[in-house]
């Protein structure tokens, strides 16, 4: 038995630590032009994970933050899971090499996912899938276009390839701090064997003790923005709660 783990998340453009709405760029809001400088303070804060994604690059289809991530890795010890326009092995090699964690593919793993499972076998435990739906079904390419394919299907696709975890983003939700969409979150961890965890629109103390409930336990944890840099989630009070919550291993 694990505790529930939150995932603080620095999202990246232009070298910055942004938030957008429903993963909209032109709705970017500023909040530490030192990403650095912010992954240092949430592992102060007693975080046991970061999680980043390259915004700039989940568009370009390739890397376009590397500086400010490899800045982050630089300046803390605790665990990194990456995502953003990870579309090829050597891009996994590349930051797996420089010291992440775990990298997370998101539009590459419904357009090849051969590509996932040939990445999950070389980097046992290391590879994770991003799942970031729209309405139920996987939107792709920065979440700029939905696909036909539902959340649930695209994970038991890799419920054999030895992926660590999917992130399931419900899009319409994301930085809109409306409060994690749990019905679909919690049904997709049912209906799968891979970890899955929480992300977009956790948005209070009250979505914390919502995590601690017995139906979410079946999650990893669960990823928070907005309401952190905003002041609306305490770190130490969230971390306080989550650990005394052990979630249940699927």
């Amino acid at each position: 038995m694990e505790a529930v783990i939150l995932f603080p998340a620095i999202d990246l453009k232009e070298g910055r630590c942004v938030r957008l709405k429903q993963g909209d760029m032109a709705q970017a809001t500023v909040f530490n032009d030192d990403p650095a400088a912010q992954a240092v303070a949430f592992e102060a804060q007693g975080f046991r994970w970061l999680h980043v994604v390259d915004l700039d690059g989940a568009f370009a289809g390739k890397p376009m933050n590397a500086a400010a991530v490899e800045g982050i890795l630089a300046r803390v010890a605790f665990p990194v899971q990456l995502g953003g326009g990870i579309r090829d092995m050597k891009t996994v090699a590349g930051w797996l090499e420089k010291g992440v964690r775990r990298v997370i593919i998101g539009t590459a793993a419904v357009r090849d996912p051969g590509f996932v499972r040939e990445a999950a076998k070389a980097f046992p435990g290391r590879v994770a899938v991003g799942i970031d739906a729209r309405d139920g079904y996987v939107a792709v390419e920065g979440w700029a276009e939905t696909s036909t394919l539902s959340a649930a299907d695209l994970g038991k696709r890799f419920e054999d390839a030895g992926v660590a975890a999917i992130i399931y983003t419900d899009i319409a939700r994301d930085g809109m701090l409306q409060g994690i969409n749990w019905d679909g979150t919690i049904a997709l961890a049912k209906a799968v064997s891979i970890p899955v965890i929480a992300s977009g629109g956790l948005a209070s103390m009250a979505d914390i003790e919502r995590l601690c409930a017995a139906d979410a336990a079946i999650l990893e944890g669960a990823i928070t923005g907005r309401a952190l840099y905003d002041g609306r989630i305490d770190p130490a009070a969230a971390l306080k709660r989550l650990n005394a919550r052990t979630r249940i291993d699927s």
